[in-house]
């Protein structure tokens, strides 16, 4: 599951710096960084997740 999200938002991050979203916050170029720290929160989410449930 990590593994599937990580590689999803590693592809937005490439998109997102060959040609912008153009979503709100997602206008420019520049912006991938942006991606990045969704992208460790949505990782870290995850990861704490798996954790727990495998009590």
């Amino acid at each position: 599951m990590t593994k599937s999200i990580a590689v999803l938002l590693i592809l937005a991050m490439l998109v997102q710096i060959i040609k912008p979203l153009n979503l709100p916050g997602l206008r420019r170029r520049s912006d991938f960084w942006r991606l990045a720290v969704v992208a460790f929160a949505v990782w870290s989410i995850a990861l704490i997740l798996r954790e727990f449930t495998t009590l």
